[in-house]
C-alpha cells in the first residue's frame, strides 16, 4: 500500500510503503527491510513548503513569506535526515563519548592511590613578547669599557626527552648535565631547587615517565659585552633599525639573556612586542631591522620570500684577497646546530655570494659581501672555503680545520672530529664561550655525536618559513635557540633577587653610574661560578671584522656608515 500526498496541485510526491499487510511485507521484503526516515523527513517538509505556498496564493498578504530562509530547526532536521541520523542521537553521542574520561596523561588508566600525575606537555607560544617582569629580573653595571649583567635567578625548564624515559633523575644528570657535580644537584634537590611536574624532587631517584616537566633554578652569570650604545637608525612606528655593536647577540641565546639587543631596547627604551626580520650573529655589527607591527611584519617575509632584498656587508680578511668581483656558489651543510658549525659539502644546500676587494694593507684586505641566498653563516663559510677567513672569526679561522684552516674544503676530518677538535682548542684557550654553547649544562662532550648533517636549513633561500620569535630568517647567522624559556626569580626561600631599580629611562650615560656594589642576594652558596674570578673578555674576543652595512628594499634603504677597521687608513692593533 503507497501513500501520496498531494501539495495543492503543485506537484505529486510519491513515498514509500509506510502501513503494508503481514503479505506485502513477506514479498518486499528484501527491498524495503527499514523504513527510510529520510524519505519521510523529506516529504514531511515538502508538504510544509507546499501548504505554505497553498496559502500564499489564497492570501496574497503572506505571499512575502514565501521566499524566507527556511528555519534553523528546519535545517537540522534535514541534515539529520540525510546523515541517517536524528537529531536526538547527535545531542546524545558527546555524553556518551564523555563517559568514563580519564586525564590525559596518566595513559588512559585510572591512576592508583599515591601515583603522580603527569600533565601532558603545553603548546609553546609562538609569539613570545618579553616584558617588563622580564626586563625587571636584574640590572647592568658598566666598567672598563663593558656592559655586565649582575648574576640573577633563572629557571631552565624541559620535558623529558625520550631517552630519559625510565632512567632516573640523577641517571640525567650524570650522563647529560655534568655542568655540575652530582653533589651539586643533591643540594640543590634540598634546597627545592630542582622540580619535576612543579613539586619540590625530594629524591633524584625519582625515575622519570614521558612528558614529565622538570624545572631547574640556577644561580645565572652572563658573559659580558661591549659598553658601546645602541645607536636607533629610524623608528618611524612601523620598522625600528639599530646599528648593533659586536659581541651583543639579538635575542636570547646560549649564556645570553639581557645582555641582548631584545633586552637592552626594552630596559632602557620601553620598546618591546618587535618582530625580528633578520638578525646577525653576536660577533657581527651592523644594521638589524626590525618590524614594530605584524603587518609589517608579514609584508617584509614576504619581501624576503621573493628575494627583493638586497644586503651587502663589509669584511676584513686575513691575506691579499684577490682584485676584481669574484663569485663563489659551494653548497654548504649544516655541521653542527648546537654550536652553529657548517662547512662546504655537496650535499649542502645551494649557495651563492658575489665579493670584491676594496682595500688590501699589506696583511689583511677589506671585502665588499653580497650573499644572494640566506644560508647559515654563508659569508664565513664561503670565505674560508676559498682561503681568506675574516679576522678573528674564532669558529672557521680555527686551526681545527686542519693546516690550511679548511681553505677548498679539504678538513681531513669528520664531523664528528671536527666538533671536537674546536672544543678541545677552545677549552685549551679558555675561551668555549666563543662557542656560544648553551649554559643549560648539556655534557660539551656529546656535541655533535647524535648530530646527523642534514640539509635542512631553517629557511629556503632568503625566506622565512614561519613568523615567530623562535624562526626568523637568518642572515650570516649563529644556532637559534628558544626564545620560551621560562623565567622566575626564585631562590630556597621563595624570595627574589630584587636589584634597585634603574632609573635610566634610555640614558645609558645615568645607567653607567650605577657602582659594581653587588646588591644583596646576589652571590649564591651552592654556585660554582660565585667562586670564580675570570678576567675581562679582550677585544680579539668580542670583535669579529664582519659588519652589516646596507640592507635595500624595493621602497627602502638602511645603512651605517663603515667602520673603523674597513677603511683604508686603518691600522691592526696587537692583541694580547
Amino acid at each position: 500500500m503507497h501513500v501520496s500526498v498531494s501539495f495543492g496541485g503543485l506537484r505529486r510526491c510519491k513515498l514509500l510503503p509506510v502501513v503494508s499487510t503481514q503479505a506485502e511485507d513477506t514479498v518486499h521484503k528484501a527491498q524495503y527491510s527499514t523504513l527510510s526516515f529520510r524519505n519521510i523527513s523529506r516529504a514531511l517538509l515538502c508538504h510544509f513548503r507546499g501548504s505554505t505556498m497553498a496559502q500564499a496564493a489564497a492570501d496574497p498578504a503572506g505571499a512575502a513569506q514565501v521566499n524566507s530562509p527556511v528555519s534553523a530547526e528546519e535545517t537540522s532536521t534535514v541534515e539529520a535526515a540525510e546523515s541517517g541520523k536524528r537529531k536526538s542521537d547527535e545531542t546524545d553521542q558527546p555524553e556518551s563519548r564523555n563517559r568514563g574520561k580519564r586525564r590525559r596523561g596518566a595513559g588512559g588508566k585510572k591512576q592508583r592511590p599515591g601515583e603522580r600525575y603527569i600533565p601532558p606537555p603545553q603548546k609553546r607560544n609562538p609569539g613570545v613578547s618579553f616584558s617588563r617582569e622580564h626586563f625587571d629580573e636584574t640590572s647592568y653595571y658598566f666598567e672598563g669599557g663593558l656592559r655586565k649583567v649582575r648574576p640573577y635567578y633563572f629557571d631552565f625548564k624541559t620535558y623529558c626527552k625520550g631517552r630519559w624515559i625510565g632512567k632516573s633523575l640523577q641517571d640525567v644528570f650524570k650522563s647529560e648535565f655534568r655542568a655540575e657535580s652530582i653533589e651539586y644537584y643533591q643540594k640543590a634537590c634540598k634546597e627545592g631547587r630542582i622540580r619535576l611536574n612543579e613539586t619540590p624532587v625530594e629524591d633524584l631517584s625519582v625515575v622519570l615517565r614521558n612528558n614529565d616537566h622538570m624545572r631547574n633554578t640556577v644561580h645565572r652569570h652572563e658573559p659580558p659585552v661591549v659598553g658601546t650604545p645602541l645607536k636607533v637608525l629610524v623608528d618611524d612606528g612601523e620598522v625600528l633599525v639599530v646599528d648593533k655593536p659586536a659581541s651583543i647577540p639579538v635575542h636570547p641565546c646560549g649564556r645570553f639573556r639581557h645582555n641582548t639587543v631584545i633586552f637592552i631596547l626594552g630596559k632602557e627604551r620601553g620598546v618591546s612586542e618587535l618582530h625580528t626580520v633578520h638578525r646577525l650573529d653576536r660577533l657581527t655589527s651592523g644594521v638589524l631591522l626590525f618590524a614594530r607591527t605584524l603587518e609589517i611584519s608579514q609584508r617584509l617575509d614576504q619581501l624576503v620570500r621573493n628575494r627583493e632584498l638586497e644586503k651587502e656587508y663589509v669584511c676584513r680578511v686575513d691575506g691579499e684577497f684577490p682584485e676584481g668581483e669574484l663569485v663563489c656558489e659551494e653548497p654548504i651543510l649544516v655541521v653542527s646546530f648546537k654550536i652553529g658549525v657548517c662547512r662546504v659539502d655537496p650535499t649542502g644546500k645551494e649557495c651563492r655570494t658575489v665579493f670584491q676587494r676594496l682595500n688590501y694593507n699589506g696583511k689583511t684586505s677589506v671585502v665588499r659581501c653580497l650573499p644572494l641566498t640566506g644560508r647559515t653563516h654563508q659569508i664565513r663559510v664561503h670565505l674560508q672555503y676559498l682561503g681568506f677567513p675574516i679576522l678573528n672569526d674564532p669558529i672557521y679561522g680555527s686551526s681545527a680545520w686542519g693546516p690550511n684552516r679548511g681553505k677548498g674544503g679539504v678538513v681531513g676530518r669528520s664531523n664528528e672530529e671536527l666538533l671536537q677538535a674546536l672544543v678541545e682548542e677552545h677549552r685549551s684557550q679558555e675561551s668555549l664561550h666563543l662557542l656560544d654553547i648553551p649554559d643549560d649544562g648539556i655534557l660539551i662532550e656529546e656535541v655533535g655525536k647524535n648530530e646527523t648533517p642534514k640539509t635542512v636549513d631553517k629557511l629556503d633561500g632568503t625566506s622565512e618559513p614561519k613568523k615567530g620569535n623562535s624562526q626568523i630568517q637568518v642572515d650570516s647567522s649563529e644556532t637559534v635557540n628558544d626564545l620560551t624559556q621560562g623565567c622566575t626569580d626564585l631562590n630556597t626561600k621563595n624570595t627574589s633577587l630584587q636589584p634597585p631599580p634603574s632609573n635610566s629611562n634610555g640614558n645609558q650615560r645615568e645607567a653607567a653610574e650605577l657602582t659594581h656594589k653587588d646588591p644583596p642576594g646576589t652571590r649564591d652558596l651552592l654556585c660554582s661560578e660565585c667562586k670564580l674570578v675570570r678576567p675581562d673578555p679582550t677585544e680579539r674576543e668580542l670583535i669579529m671584522y664582519l659588519h652589516a652595512l646596507r640592507y635595500k628594499g624595493p621602497d627602502f634603504e638602511y645603512s651605517t656608515p663603515l667602520p673603523d677597521w674597513a677603511k683604508e687608513d686603518w691600522v691592526e692593533a696587537e692583541f694580547n
